[in-house]
């Protein structure tokens, strides 16, 4: 398990490789991530997306943003994915919480960014 996003952070499975991974067919926010230093356990995000049903988004190099995913990873054996099932989750919840973490983590392969909807002020930050 692996912790994503403000604060507490959502519990999302993973990660595992993607190259050989079969998506459940169930409904969850997703992220594709990368080790940047192959020798450390250090994740990157590097994009975030939403499904109603995985195995429709055409995992694991099939979904139209995998080549950018490998670019990116530089080579498709270096590529994890994380998920998380909403517990009772909308569609709604779900592009909720993937807004949310393109936010935080500005994930380089996703073409549509989002800004944080909170300021530092907010909690306690620099005035």
């Amino acid at each position: 398990m692996i912790r994503l996003g403000s604060l507490a952070g959502y519990p999302f499975e993973g990660p595992r490789l993607l190259a050989g991974w079969t998506p459940p067919a169930v409904a969850a926010v997703y992220a594709i991530t990368c080790k940047p230093d192959p020798a450390r356990e250090r994740h990157a995000v590097i994009y975030v997306g939403e499904s109603a049903d995985l195995p429709a988004e055409r995992f694991p190099f099939r979904h139209p943003r995998a080549a950018s995913w490998i670019k990116r990873a530089g080579s498709r054996y270096q590529l994890y994915i994380c998920t998380y099932e909403v517990p009772g989750g909308t569609a709604g919840h779900r592009e909720q919480i993937m807004r949310e973490l393109i936010a935080t983590y500005r994930p380089s392969c996703n073409a549509e960014q989002f800004s944080p909807t909170w300021k530092p002020e907010w909690i306690g930050g620099d005035r």
